[in-house]
């Protein structure tokens, strides 16, 4: 892009989480002169949000703020504002302030946690998704509280480790017969089922909620489990209901289908973050990835493609880590599609890791407490190279040394 069109060049960006900043910063840092407006729904400055369920709770945590100058970055903020609608024919999105016209429009609004039926309102039930929740959630850990968690995934697991360690009494209520169900398989889940235990909270397994009262959870099975607090993370979907009616493409999960670019099915219009999926030539399929490294490294691509640098497709083995009970997990790659699984490790013990081959070829790794491992791993995904099973399978062998 010619740098006399680029300063005419109107961007609006429409989330000011993790993607929306990124997206800006990265736009002035590839040298994109025209005006930038970061739209954000929440009142706060743009802030992160992975100290949401660890520092902050426990008041550890001052600030979560980026660390970003927008003034002089040159990009417009325009605080707690609602968008509501996108008309593309018009290169316009409406707010609640009137309509906002754009050149070009990067959607990064994220994803919503869904709401327990019925909990809607009920005193003493939370989510844990914004600055002002964890702000909600501070007096029940300082409390102490009895509290009950709805999902054992990593939502769920980092808030009990919290609470537990402020001194709550937790109980952890999951549907599935195991943490992590929709993300990890069986065997690798169930170790994982003790961490609870081993550190004071308890975990319930096939254990479905009927109602929550006040000061209680009632369990399908006519259980009650005093409450003081509920919190609830039972996952998030994507943000996008804004957009219907706008004709931008969606994918089945209610994602906006961006392309390899990140370019939506609208002209002018590219999607970041948690509220997009895209398709992974590395992976064989479209992926949304609900992670910080996703937010982190789309935008790049983003800006890329806005300024005409591009970059070449988006792809990355996606990556995440969790803190929880003590230990550090990490997780890269994607192993729907694996044919084997190599232990490296004792999942009893403190330290362990999991590979997944496809063809001999490494496709994911999750790692706890062994951050070589997935350093070395990560690095034999992004390049597809064979490895030994039987030298990966040990763990005294780094992983790089296992290469066939």
């Amino acid at each position: 892009m010619s740098e006399q069109k680029q300063a005419q060049q109107q961007v609006v960006i429409v989330g000011a989480g993790m993607a929306g900043v990124q997206t800006a910063v990265a736009l002035r840092e590839q040298g994109f002169t025209g005006p930038v407006t970061l739209i954000g729904a929440e009142p706060h400055q743009p802030y992160d949000r992975p100290p949401l369920s660890k520092a902050i709770l426990l008041g550890k945590a001052e600030d979560s703020a980026f660390d970003v100058d927008f003034e002089a970055l040159d990009v417009e903020l325009r605080l707690g504002l609602d968008v509501t609608g996108l008309r593309a024919a018009d290169h316009e999105i409406d707010t609640e302030a009137g309509p906002v016209p754009y050149d070009v429009l990067v959607v990064a609004t994220g994803a919503h946690p869904i709401t327990l039926p019925g909990a809607e309102g009920v005193p003493g039930v939370h989510l844990l998704r914004t600055l002002d929740d964890a702000v909600r959630l501070g007096p029940v850990l300082e409390r102490r509280h009895t509290v009950v968690v709805v999902g054992a995934g990593w939502i769920g697991a980092e808030f009990a480790t919290a609470a537990r360690e402020a001194g709550c009494a937790v109980t952890v209520v999951e549907a599935a017969d195991r943490p992590l169900a929709g993300a990890l398989p069986a065997e690798v889940a169930a170790p994982m089922a003790g961490w609870y235990g081993a550190n004071g909270a308890e975990l319930l397994t096939h254990a479905r909620v009927d109602t929550v009262e006040t000061g209680r959870v009632v369990l399908a099975d006519g259980r009650e489990l005093p409450a003081d607090a509920v919190v609830v993370g039972i996952g998030a979907r994507p943000a996008t209901g804004w957009l219907a009616g706008s004709g931008i493409a969606l994918d089945p999960s209610g994602a906006i289908a961006a392309d390899e670019r990140l370019r939506t099915s609208l002209p002018d219009v590219y999607a970041v973050g948690d509220c997009a999926s895209y398709p992974s030539a590395r992976y064989g399929k479209r992926l949304l990835v609900h992670h910080w490294d996703n937010a982190l490294q789309g935008p790049r691509t983003v800006a890329a493609t806005i300024t005409g640098a591009d970059t070449g497709p988006y792809d990355p083995v996606p990556y995440f880590w969790s803190e929880q009970f003590g230990r550090f997990v990490q997780y890269a790659g994607h192993h729907a599609d694996a044919d084997e699984l190599l232990w490296r490790g004792d999942p009893a013990e403190d330290t362990w890791s999991v590979l997944w081959l496809r063809a001999g070829v490494p496709v994911a790794l999750l790692a706890v407490g062994r951050p070589r491992d997935l350093a070395q791993g990560r690095k034999l995904i992004e390049t597809a190279t064979a490895v030994d099973p039987a030298r990966a399978a040990d763990p005294s062998v780094p992983l790089k040394a296992a290469v066939r």
